[in-house]
């Protein structure tokens, strides 16, 4: 499974694993936007922990959960990015759309 959702209070935590690529992010992607649309989260907590591989499918993704929980109000937070993943993300810009932890 390379996403397992939890829900706390107002929050969305989506922890992922393994590789995001444009094979496996429409799978990710249906499934955050579904827990998005159900709990409609102050703040989503997208956890990289376990995730070895990215390439530009995962800033696609972050990017479009990041405009889907806006409409609700809330925020994205990036958690636990290795030094590769974080360094990508800020290329790309997502630090001023996230807090990339």
């Amino acid at each position: 499974m390379p996403v397992i959702i939890e829900t706390e209070e107002n929050t969305v935590i989506a922890h992922l694993s393994g590789e995001i690529d444009h094979h496996s992010a429409k799978e990710l992607r249906s499934d955050i936007d579904l827990a998005i649309d159900r709990h409609r989260p102050e703040k989503l907590v997208l956890d990289f922990d376990g995730v070895t591989f990215m390439d530009s499918s995962g800033i696609g993704l972050v990017m479009g959960r990041y405009k889907a929980v806006k409409l609700c109000g809330g925020c994205v937070i990036i958690e636990n990015t290795g030094s590769q993943i974080k360094k990508v993300m800020r290329l790309a810009g997502l630090d001023r759309l996230a807090v990339i932890k």
